[in-house]
């Protein structure tokens, strides 16, 4: 049965993912709506409005969060015209291209949506039911999970062959990545338009099987989980391990680095899902990670993680 999907799959990834450079399925794609005006959110509303010149709508619950979030992409923004990057000029276009809501149900009629809030299956389940419930069958529906199950979240939503993971990296403006996740249910239009939008936005993609954890973090997670082992072991300080896999390894940075720009939260929120899906002991959550998160220290975002950050407090 494994190996009758994996080549099912295999075989539609190789005719559609040799498809990429045919733009004309995302034309049809003009207002895409972002679930989430946190720092993911954020940055991938803002690639879509500035590079693929897309109509964004932000949704968050919070005001609180919906003005934080927009005053981080003007920020975000102003440096780059600072860089000799844009111009004031396109920054007043990306600005037009934005608005927000505070609730799904106020949202505006959206050709694609991306889920980007936090790493909680039932959260995210949840939300998935009240889009497909909301929005017209024909919308694709995204996730920017980084390690749930696809063919679990798109069993929330009334069409589950329009679901699909679209696993953007941080920073999302940086990072030329877009892990691309078909589920189980997930049809052959909604790969193909997934992939020709993410081509607009001028990333690379690559295909995973939905499994736990995808690529990047079935390999990431583990090795920074293994770091934060060896701090809480004593082999090594934060700074001789940083720095051993930084100039041993040509890594551009540690992974208690790392670990503290992804936020502890959600590594200890990946290596969780791992390990449950998986039952494999290597995937246990480091103790010291799940004394830290406890504590409230999730990395640069609070101010504090294995590191301090003064200035974020």
């Amino acid at each position: 049965m494994v190996a009758t999907l994996l080549i099912r799959n295999t075989s539609r990834a190789s005719s559609s993912y040799l498809k990429r450079s045919m733009s004309s399925s995302a034309d049809g794609i003009k207002n895409i709506c972002v679930v989430g005006a946190g720092q993911m959110g954020i940055g991938i509303g803002l690639v879509a409005a500035r590079v693929a010149k897309l109509n964004v709508q932000f949704i968050d619950s919070s005001p609180a969060q919906l003005s934080k979030g927009l005053e981080f992409l003007d920020k975000l923004l102003v440096k780059d015209i600072a860089k000799g990057k844009y111009t004031e000029e396109v920054r007043s276009e990306v600005k037009a291209r934005i608005t927000t809501a505070s609730s799904i149900s106020q949202m505006a009629t959206a050709d694609f949506v991306i889920e980007a809030i936090s790493e909680n299956a039932e959260l995210k389940r949840k939300v998935f039911g009240e889009l497909s419930a909301t929005l017209p069958q024909e919308t694709i529906l995204a996730t920017n999970t980084s390690s749930i199950s696809i063919t679990k979240i798109a069993s929330a939503a009334s069409r589950p062959e329009n679901v699909i993971g679209m696993h953007f990296m941080n920073p999302v403006p940086v990072m030329k990545l877009v892990e691309v996740i078909p589920g189980l249910q997930t049809s052959n239009q909604t790969l193909e338009t997934t992939l020709a939008l993410a081509q607009k936005m001028g990333k690379t993609t690559t295909m995973s099987q939905d499994v736990p954890g995808f690529i990047a973090n079935r390999l990431l997670m583990p090795y920074i989980n293994e770091a934060i082992i060896a701090l809480g072991e004593g082999i090594a300080t934060k700074e001789d391990i940083d720095t051993t896999m930084k100039l041993g390894t040509n890594n551009p940075m540690g992974p208690l680095t790392l670990a503290d720009f992804i936020g502890l939260d959600t590594c200890l929120a990946i290596m969780k899902v791992l390990h449950n899906e998986l039952g494999d002991s290597k995937y246990r959550p480091a103790v010291l990670l799940q004394k830290y998160v406890d504590a409230g220290w999730l990395g640069v975002k609070s101010g504090r993680g294995i590191y301090e950050y003064p200035s974020k407090k």
